[in-house]
């Protein structure tokens, strides 16, 4: 990714958490095709001016004048960003009340991921210790540059 402006958002997910890969496969399958997906451990992060730390804690979503929402909100952006029939939903996770629930579940699931299915014990470890975590930083198969 350069520092020039971007003319789409940007999806930032973990890409050794087994269900957030998952999730952006349902998201590559299912809702907006005019967005760039890719793992933190494979993005320039100081381009999207995201921290590590960050991106660990949750996904991000980098629209392209720069502005950034995190988790939740990230997650109703991509919604209200692929079409109508996903705008309730969008809507739901972004106004209060109904937002806060949203994070709240959130959170839970972010905490939990290594123990509901499909998330993997590399999900409950920091990025750092991960295996793999000083493999090269170039995408894998299948991955979005």
């Amino acid at each position: 990714m350069n520092d020039g402006p971007r003319s789409r958002p940007v999806l930032v997910y973990d890409g050794d958490c087994g269900i957030c890969t998952r999730c952006v496969a349902f998201v590559e399958a299912h809702l907006t095709k005019d967005v760039d997906i890719i793992a933190f451990q494979h993005a320039d992060l100081a381009a999207l001016r995201l921290t590590a730390e960050e991106c660990e804690a949750a996904v991000q979503w980098v629209q392209p004048d720069g502005r950034v929402s995190a988790a939740h909100l990230a997650v109703g952006d991509l919604l209200a960003a692929s079409g109508l029939r996903w705008r309730p939903l969008a809507f739901l996770a972004r106004t209060p009340p109904f937002s806060w629930v949203a994070g709240l579940a959130y959170r839970w699931i972010a905490r939990n991921r290594h123990r509901l299915p499909g998330g993997t014990p590399a999900c409950s470890m920091p990025a750092h210790l991960r295996p793999g975590a000083a493999s090269s930083t170039a995408p894998r198969a299948g991955e979005r540059p």
